[in-house]
């Protein structure tokens, strides 16, 4: 029996290990403020005071932390492509094992090809999900509120302005990941039936006509789902030059005035840089739960089916 969520299914499958990857992801964003708060102390202080040494010493801290980092990131990205991994080869033998318990003759060619096609294709994104389910918001969740928390810390006002330009996201990305999913699962659907008429021609001659007006209709949705995806992308990468724009713009008007100090605005604008790419996956993330879910929902459907579970 399959739970009826996804997530009720990583928490069964995987309950132990999510626990061990939240706690490599809490690792890796403590980190993430500190490269910032080395990179305003070279630019303010040491360089102001000339104290090259000072410099070389703050200068290997940064390279330190940055190893640290990215060995912790290597080592949290390889667990979770093994969870992943995992989460696929136990659906797949889920699927074998409900189907080698049926009686011989009880399944039709119609079953036998949304069965391919569930193993070959449906298991492996629902599977691949399993291992960034919960690391992944909190790894990119817990990035965003450090760096965001030490850009207030540094200077509240300019902190305050950047991030009103990813308030819009919140409007239009929902409604567009909504449109996404609704192809997502049409193509779903379609798949299943090219698989049934591809195995239905083991017994009978394939409706030629109407397998090719299924795989035209995979294209479209295909090309539905990268047009709403890429038209995303752009509108985040444009929220995010805009952030900037206003940072750099905002941040010499105060420098100039001696508001602040130069390290303190290069300190934001590259903090703006460390929240593009953690903002992104976020989204990607919610992105990949919604469609996810759906093909997840509709592959608990026929394995419990097959179990003579509702």
């Amino acid at each position: 029996m399959l739970p009826r969520t996804i997530m009720g299914y990583v928490l069964q499958k995987s309950g132990r290990h999510q626990a061990a990857l939240a706690v490599l992801s809490v690792a890796v964003f403590a980190l993430s403020a500190v490269p910032l708060e080395l990179q305003r102390r070279i630019v303010n202080d040491a360089i102001g005071s000339g104290a090259v040494r000072t410099i070389f010493l703050l200068a290997l801290a940064y390279a330190g932390v940055a190893m640290l980092e990215q060995a912790l990131k290597l080592v949290l990205n390889v667990y979770r492509a093994w969870v992943s991994e995992t989460a696929v080869r136990a659906l797949r033998r889920t699927l074998h094992v409900q189907r080698g318990d049926l009686a011989p003759g009880a399944l039709s060619s119609d079953t036998t090809g949304v069965e391919i096609a569930m193993i070959v294709e449906e298991a492996q994104p629902i599977g691949g999900f399993v291992g960034i389910s919960m690391s992944e918001p909190l790894l990119q969740g817990g990035i965003l509120a450090s760096v965001i928390g030490y850009m207030i810390y540094l200077e509240p006002w300019m902190a305050a302005l950047c991030p009103l330009f990813f308030l819009p996201q919140l409007v239009f990305v929902p409604l567009m990941q909504w449109a996404i999913n609704r192809r997502a699962e049409a193509r779903i659907r379609t798949m299943r039936e090219v698989s049934s008429g591809i195995a239905g021609a083991i017994v009978d001659v394939l409706d030629v006509p109407s397998e090719s007006q299924r795989i035209d209709r995979v294209f479209t949705l295909n090309m539905g789902i990268y047009k709403f995806k890429y038209t995303m992308n752009l509108a985040m990468n444009l929220m995010y030059y805009f952030s900037v724009a206003a940072a750099l713009g905002v941040g010499g008007w105060f420098a100039v005035e001696g508001r602040i100090e130069v390290g303190t605005v290069v300190a934001i604008v590259s903090g703006l840089g460390k929240l593009n790419d953690p903002w992104g996956d976020l989204v990607n993330w919610g992105r990949e739960l919604s469609v996810v879910g759906v093909k997840y929902r509709l592959f608990a459907d026929v394995v419990n089916g097959l179990n003579g579970r509702p």
